[in-house]
């Protein structure tokens, strides 16, 4: 990771910048690139205009480490009227949770229990076309429960997935259990601030294991166990070796699955659905969006022009 990123997923840690950047204009106007708003309603907008354009969607609320179990209930019931709201529009359109949101940091148990009526509230929603309940993976320290509560559910419900991060150095022997349990699996690169130790330090190694995962994720043994693989990545260079391969492979164009931040690549996402890919957009909304746009940022710097555009504009 270099000076850039590094300090960038810094600020995204520091609960000081957390409260105070986000009352300046200049940054709110730049994180706006990122996000349609701060309400279920804006995402849930954002969601129908991308259906249009054949891309479907997968709604998250920011925020993570609840601290209080009434605040762990809210979250709780606000992805439940979510998943009513996306069932009476007739949305092409998942939803995706922190455990932390849901309590983990507070009782595993609790947690579990919070998840479980998500899960359950998402296969109610489209009983005839399942959707999957998405599970974000968070900083390594909890990728074991997490990994733990995610085969505990699927064991029960199989409309449920999780995401892993290839930056770091287990994810490999993770997607092996993953693959053997037939999976959904959402890949991305990673954005916390990781030792050497547990994250390979260097983008090129990070892209090198993505393409390793990808394959593993999309190989015969994959797809014979049902596994349902999303290549969450805007590296247009990783998307074309990941294609390239694939056809070689021979492996159609609707098995594969991409996804996207909202706002970010746009024309890769609709070149993607109008090529017969899966194409997908993540969409996030809420008001606890500092930490998130810092992590944003931080996996590719370059969108710091962006913000620095805004700051001399405003």
């Amino acid at each position: 990771m270099n000076l850039t990123r590094r300090i960038l997923v810094k600020a995204s840690e520091s609960r000081w910048l957390r409260d105070r950047a986000p009352r300046f204009g200049f940054v709110r106007g730049a994180a706006a690139r990122f996000m349609p708003g701060e309400k279920p309603e804006d995402a849930l907008a954002a969601a129908r205009l991308l259906a249009e354009n054949g891309i479907i969607s997968l709604l998250t609320q920011l925020g993570e480490n609840i601290a209080e179990r009434a605040e762990a209930d809210d979250v709780t019931s606000h992805y439940l009227n979510l998943l009513d709201l996306i069932r009476t529009m007739n949305l092409p359109a998942e939803v995706s949770v922190k455990l932390t949101q849901l309590g983990l940091d507070l009782d595993r148990e609790f947690c579990f229990a919070n998840l479980a009526k998500l899960i359950e509230r998402s296969r109610e929603a489209a009983p005839a076309a399942e959707k999957t309940l998405w599970i974000d993976m968070e900083q390594s320290a909890y990728v074991e429960a997490t990994l733990e509560l995610y085969a505990r559910a699927r064991r029960a419900h199989r409309n449920t997935g999780v995401c892993v991060q290839a930056y770091l150095r287990r994810t490999e022997k993770d997607v092996e259990s993953l693959v053997s349990m037939g999976a959904a699996v959402r890949l991305v690169k990673g954005a916390y601030s990781e030792p050497a130790e547990i994250a390979f330090p260097k983008k090129e190694d990070v892209d090198e294991n993505y393409f390793r995962l990808a394959q593993m994720l999309l190989s015969p043994e994959a797809r014979r166990a049902g596994v349902r693989a999303v290549m969450a990545t805007h590296d247009r260079k990783l998307i074309a070796r990941i294609t390239e391969w694939a056809a070689a492979q021979g492996i159609a164009k609707e098995q594969l699955e991409f996804a996207m931040l909202f706002g970010i690549q746009r024309a890769e996402q609709l070149r993607l659905a109008r090529e017969g890919y899966r194409s997908g957009v993540l969409i996030s909304y809420g008001s606890f969006w500092f930490p998130w746009f810092m992590r944003r940022l931080a996996e590719r710097p370059a969108n710091v022009l962006f913000l620095v555009r805004n700051l001399f504009s405003s």
